[in-house]
């Protein structure tokens, strides 16, 4: 995978949070354990931390999941921050080597395509939570499915929730969803 593939998705999850009315922040999103502004705080945090890895200069911690502490811009500081995620990993040297993000050691490439799916499944949260478009066919979706089943098989526990049944005729992306316990048909209750 090359780090350009990260360019869509980062630009899907930008249009997203600029699109994300003020009020919102207290809705319900398909990630149970987060609000939209908690949700928006996580993914702040992720492109951040993603981006520190690119450039090998990882970030302490975790990122957080509190509304509480989006800063007042964070409708144009996300967006900018995801697309300087996007700008680092198109970079070939962020594919090598050892990186780090969330306090875990990482191959770089497995740390790129960790950031891509963060961008493509918590955009696709945010947008669902909002009333957003939400699907996502960008030419990476492979890559995401095979990093989604590769964390599976690997039995870390926490990263995604528990995974839902996935159809023989399902597409990729509802694959995706699936996998990491998100309902394709999810609504705001």
């Amino acid at each position: 995978m090359t780090a350009t593939d990260l360019g869509p998705a980062a630009e899907r999850l930008a249009r997203i949070v600029e699109n994300i009315p003020d009020d919102a922040l207290k809705d319900p999103t398909p990630c149970s354990e987060y609000a939209v502004g908690d949700l928006l705080d996580h993914v702040g945090g992720a492109c951040l931390a993603f981006r520190a890895a690119a450039q090998k200069r990882p970030l302490a911690g975790a990122a957080s999941g509190d509304a509480t502490n989006l800063a007042p811009d964070w409708k144009t500081r996300i967006p900018a921050d995801a697309r300087a995620l996007a700008e680092a990993w198109r970079n070939p040297d962020a594919w090598t080597g050892m990186t780090a993000a969330g306090g875990v050691d990482l191959p770089g490439d497995i740390a790129g395509r960790i950031a891509l799916d963060e961008l493509v499944v918590h955009g696709w949260d945010l947008a669902k939570a909002t009333g957003q478009p939400a699907a996502y066919d960008g030419p990476d979706v492979d890559a995401v499915l095979e990093q989604v089943l590769q964390v599976r098989a690997m039995g870390l526990e926490g990263i995604f929730g528990p995974e839902l049944p996935v159809p023989e005729n399902a597409s990729t992306f509802d694959r995706v969803l699936r996998l990491t316990g998100r309902d394709p048909n999810w609504k705001a209750q």
